[in-house]
């Protein structure tokens, strides 16, 4: 009887190409399925040769200081920060640790309403980042005593409509009821129906709408904002409504 001749590959364990072959296929299948069906048991059957160990809180990688530089890392938005229009945002007053999020949305201006000196760290964040400072301080529009005054309200739509300060960030202290304010008489300029001006405006004031404001925005007259602005620089806003155009 003729002897097998040895090849290059004895002595090697050929026993486990169809193992691996077979998990391969396994671990395949469960990855079609997963977006279908839950596995079955035998689906979740480990690798051969895996080591598998669970991981309780004591191997947690993150440790308390770890815990810490990831929340000084993490993108924090100020309260009620939303997009008005393309490259203009509004928020209430931002703080410390919404600064790294500030700084994504690269912005070359900030538009305060508040009346009071701006803090120091907000200043130094601001120079550090290269961003101009505009201030057009009004009071809060508190009935009966205080009305809002429609030349600084002019003077911001008119920073606003320049797109030299784009982007922008728009705030007062809770970016409630003046930044309110002044969007509205925004949307007035874009055509926005006065239903449409009041749901927004409503939305952000929640729970605590002023009817003042809302009668000041609805008496407000968008066209004498024309003439502040230099028409060169306007953003290109589909609903934006120019008279002269």
């Amino acid at each position: 009887m003729n002897e097998k001749q040895p090849t290059e590959n004895d002595g090697i364990n050929t026993t486990t190409a169809p193992m691996v072959t077979t998990a391969t296929t396994t671990v395949t299948t469960v990855t079609q399925q997963t977006c279908l069906t839950s596995p079955t048991q035998s689906q979740l059957q480990p690798l051969p040769g895996a080591n598998i160990q669970s991981i309780g809180l004591s191997n947690w990688p993150f440790n308390g200081q770890d815990d810490q530089d990831l929340y000084q890392e993490a993108l924090i938005p100020p309260e009620n920060f939303n997009m008005v229009c393309e490259h203009v945002y509004r928020s209430s007053f931002p703080k410390k640790k919404h600064f790294r999020f500030l700084q994504k949305l690269k912005l070359k201006s900030v538009l305060t309403l508040i009346l009071e000196d701006y803090p120091e760290q907000n200043m130094k964040f601001l120079e550090q980042e290269g961003i101009k400072f505009l201030q057009f301080g009004i009071a809060g529009n508190k009935e009966p005593f205080v009305q809002i005054p429609e030349d600084k309200i002019s003077a911001a739509l008119a920073a606003i409509l320049d797109k030299r300060n784009h982007p922008m960030l728009i705030h007062c202290n809770k970016g409630k009821h003046r930044t309110g304010c002044l969007i509205g008489c925004l949307r007035k300029l874009q055509n926005w129906s006065h239903t449409s001006i009041f749901d927004e405006y409503r939305r952000f004031s929640h729970p605590k709408s002023r009817s003042m404001d809302q009668q000041f925005i609805e008496l407000y007259d968008a066209n004498q904002v024309w003439s502040l602005v230099n028409r060169k620089y306007l953003p290109r806003w589909p609903t934006l409504a120019d008279p002269l155009l």
